[in-house]
């Protein structure tokens, strides 16, 4: 049963009192489970809908996606499982996975006006029963995944695509209630919404999840007047607290001082709810009970047009009529069928969508704004300031959609930490500005900012017009003067022997999406070339070319900020496998900065190479001298120096990641056509420059265990724009491949096949000992079980035959030579009949054109 709180807490009066408002002649009724209602959440054979959902996962919001118009898991109820985690489907956890929920469940509303008619459809009405967008039947409706942890996924646009499509066209009233409100069945708009949603694991964006749609009118009436809104129920608490959504707080953000300084205003636009106190229970002691305390926001980032009107409302859901409120203006006054909160019916909602008011916070309602033009506060402001069943919708347009044309928006879903800084803080509901004063909406604005550079990456030009956006020009001395800075055709600052005069920093893109973050160098891709040494052990050897990695330029700093790689080795295929074998990073240096006007220690130059600091500072300067407790006097400032990473920048040690040139210099092009002209001596055979080959050994391996391997890339990050340093992940470019010998060894030096476990005995136990079905843990016992093959030419046929000559399982063995696994295969002890085999001796024979090998295996079963 979808744990639907509204009546829950009515009590006997409340319920008597409720009753004599006419419009519980039509009742509030629950919402039922999806499960037990329709059961369409399920996978479904027949014509009905096919509602499913899918789970952001790879960063810090837990957040349930769901394919009829709705985020969180509110409108379809519990008891579905996020796959990956084994933990219930989360409705904006964070940090997550835990045990602190921010959201119950938001929806996309939108209405227009068609002929002379008013028109709403909702994702889900969040008070009655009411959801009128829907998707197709399996498997038309199902949702479409993507990944860019995907190497050949060309379509994917982060780590965690989730597509859906979902129409509000369906007035089956099995499905969609009647409108109780307006006195007839959904009269729908006719659009089909495409429904995008994004995330990443990055630092900078593990925060929020973005969402993209494309509204199409696919009706034959245009749509006039249509205003499009996200609606908001939150529900901050304990994800098994019954009543902890009682005392949310609500609110809109529009500014904050700018992270990248200066004394610049960021416009962030960004509705908000928290906790009202940052407790679950108010009367726990602090600190041990202050874990509620970060926000949770949505900011519309694209509009179908850019000057639209925009409204903010929040409002009380209650079933006691006089606690069903929200603020509302007396020039635009509407009762709502008797209650001054929830809108109900379209026309209501309709109303409410392009209303153009912004309504002042949650925490001010005790006070009086009717100088302002706002209605007076209700008899319970004082319950109302202090926190309730909060919800908002946050609303845009108006514009057109003619028939068959489309329109896009585009919003995120935001989180920020920290918003309550601190446990004793008390809050008097006529007296507001102290409390809110102690707020802090700077890492709910930064993660807002973050999420609009995704969608539009400032300083890039998307489509090449020669237009990048806007940036600021921060003067740091007063001798400076804007006649004196020079734009074109870049703007050149000396910034390695005093303090920057001035900089530039770009902050808005060019409103062409791009839907791209800040990400690490690519990773290179490599060769493994397996062998087994003099002692019969394991290994794999490595081998790559840099230069794609290291010659790459960063989205957003427009630098090319290779660091260094890592080389990872797991067992499994899972990322939580990968173990760490070796680093290599460049030898360099941050050097931080005393600003005197601020008071502040920054950070805003890439890293410098020892080198570069000798050249400037002397031949036997050593930055590591000069901490912050022992600071660096250079003319008239003050540094102090950090290394970047671990500096391991030794390539001349075989043991570890080498290069295979070592004496080679940097190349004096990077332009691989220009060099075969003038410089052919600094390339390989294959091509490649030789300034960019590594090799890494990886030795002592088991050669009957297979073996995934992977070699990431990171840099050093941004430091004028505070981003971190970013890695690949070991799943871009894995490779599983046994500590073999290479088929072409097989072949040249005609090895004879070995075949192992043999015997295999099935109280060995091989699975639980780690020799079976690792990374498999969703198949059974006699599902993982595995006969291996080795030392096979590339391409052989393998047959098996029981003592009598009968063939059991025949296996085609086709692989490219010395490319992964080619001299290995396996039997999965499922016969040609797929039967089980049981005890006994079996022959083997092994065909290919370098000969036959024939050989027994034993069964013990």
């Amino acid at each position: 049963m979808i744990r639907y709180k509204r009546l829950l807490k009515v009590g006997v009066l409340g319920a008597l009192i409720w009753s004599l408002v006419p419009i519980i002649s039509y009742g509030r009724a629950l919402f039922a489970d999806i499960n037990d209602r329709h059961g369409r959440v399920d996978k479904t054979a027949g014509v009905v809908p096919y509602e499913t959902y899918a789970v952001h996962n790879i960063g810090k919001v837990g957040l349930t996606v769901v394919n009829s118009g709705s985020f969180g898991t509110g409108f379809i109820g519990e008891g579905h499982m996020d796959t990956a985690t084994g933990l219930p489907a989360p409705s904006g956890v964070f940090p997550y996975p835990g045990d602190l929920q921010y959201h119950f469940s938001g929806t996309f509303w939108i209405g227009a006006v068609v002929g002379r008619d008013t028109l709403v459809s909702v994702g889900a009405d969040g008070w009655f029963e009411i959801k009128e967008m829907w998707p197709e039947a399996y498997p038309r409706g199902d949702i479409i995944h993507h990944s860019i942890l995907n190497p050949e996924d060309v379509e994917a646009v982060s780590e965690q695509d989730f597509i859906a499509v979902y129409t509000d066209t369906l007035t089956d009233p099995s499905f969609v209630e009647k409108d109780s409100i307006d006195g007839r069945p959904h009269e729908p708009l006719e659009i089909e919404v495409t429904q995008r949603s994004y995330a990443w694991s990055y630092a900078y964006a593990e925060d929020f999840v973005l969402f993209d749609y494309s509204i199409k009118n696919i009706g034959y009436r245009p749509l006039n007047n249509v205003y499009m809104g996200i609606y908001v129920d939150a529900d901050v608490q304990k994800i098994e607290s019954q009543d902890g959504y009682l005392d949310d707080i609500c609110g809109f953000r529009k500014e904050i001082d700018s992270p990248l300084g200066c004394g610049f205003i960021d416009t962030v636009d960004v509705a908000w709810v928290a906790d009202n106190n940052g407790r679950e229970d108010d009367n726990a002691e602090c600190p041990s009970g202050f874990d509620l305390t970060s926000v949770a926001g949505v900011r519309i980032i694209r509009t179908p047009l850019d000057d639209l009107d925009y409204s903010f409302n929040w409002w009380v859901s209650n079933s006691y009529a006089p606690d069903d409120w929200g603020p509302q203006r007396v020039a635009s006054f509407r009762n709502f069928e008797g209650v001054l909160g929830t809108p109900l019916g379209d026309r209501s909602k309709y109303h409410i969508l392009r209303n153009r008011e912004f309504d002042y916070d949650q925490l001010m309602t005790a006070i009086d704004h009717t100088q302002e033009g706002w209605l007076p506060p209700p008899d319970n402001k004082m319950k109302i300031a202090d926190g309730f069943d909060t919800r908002y919708l946050l609303s845009f347009g108006p514009f057109d959609i003619d028939p068959m044309a489309t329109l896009p928006i585009t919003f995120a879903f935001i989180m920020g930490e920290n918003f309550h800084r601190k446990c004793e803080a008390e809050f008097y509901p006529d007296q507001p500005d102290n409390f809110y004063d102690q707020l802090d909406f700077s890492d709910l604005g930064l993660n807002a900012l973050w999420a609009s550079w995704v969608y539009d990456n400032p300083g890039y030009d998307s489509d090449s017009d020669h237009y990048r956006g806007e940036a600021r020009v921060c003067v740091f001395d007063s001798s400076v003067t804007f006649d004196t800075l020079q734009f074109e055709p870049e703007l050149i600052i000396e910034t390695t022997v005093v303090y920057l005069d001035y900089d530039s920093i770009w902050y808005k893109g060019d409103s062409i999406p791009d839907f791209r973050g800040a990400s690490p160098p690519p990773p290179p891709s490599f060769q493994v070339i397996p062998r087994i040494d003099g002692y019969n052990r394991g290994e794999l050897r490595l081998h790559w070319n840099g230069y794609e990695s290291e010659a790459t330029r960063d989205v957003f700093s427009q630098e090319m900020d290779f660091e260094g790689y890592r080389i990872y080795l797991s067992l499994t295929p899972r990322l939580s496998g990968y173990t760490l074998l070796a680093s290599y990073d460049r030898e360099d240096y941050n050097k931080y900065i005393y600003d005197r006007n601020r008071g502040e220690w920054e950070l805003l130059d890439p890293p410098f190479t020892l080198d570069s600091l000798r050249e400037l500072y002397g031949m036997d300067f050593n930055p590591l001298d000069y901490s912050i407790d022992h600071l660096f006097a250079w003319r008239d400032s003050l540094f102090y120096f950090t290394g970047q990473d671990w500096n391991q920048s030794d390539y001349t040690d075989t043991c570890e990641i080498h290069k295979i040139y070592p004496d080679e210099p940097v190349p004096p092009t990077l332009n691989i056509d220009s060099a075969m002209i003038y410089y052919p001596e600094a390339l390989t055979d294959e091509g490649q420059f030789k300034y960019f080959e590594y090799g890494y050994v990886i030795r002592n391996l088991l050669p009957s265990q297979l073996y995934y391997v992977a070699i990431t890339a990171f840099d050093y990050g941004s430091p004028k724009s505070g981003l971190e340093s970013l890695e690949s992940s070991p799943l871009n470019n894995k490779i599983a491949e046994y500590a073999q010998n290479q088929t072409s060894i097989v072949e040249s030096e005609d090895l004879k096949v070995i075949v192992y476990p043999n015997p295999y005995r099935i109280d060995a136990d091989y699975r639980a000992n780690g020799f079976e079905g690792l990374g498999m843990d969703h198949l059974s016992d006699d599902r993982v079980r595995a006969i291996h093959f080795t030392n096979l030419p590339h391409k052989c046929t393998i047959r098996i035959f029981t003592i009598d000559g009968d063939l059991v399982r025949e296996i085609k063995h086709d692989y490219p030579p010395d490319s992964p696994q080619s001299m290995h295969d396996t039997w999965d002890m499922i016969t040609r009949n797929t039967q089980a085999p049981a005890s006994g001796i079996y022959y083997y024979m092994v065909e290919s054109e370098y000969g036959n090998q024939i050989g027994k295996l034993v069964l013990i079963m």
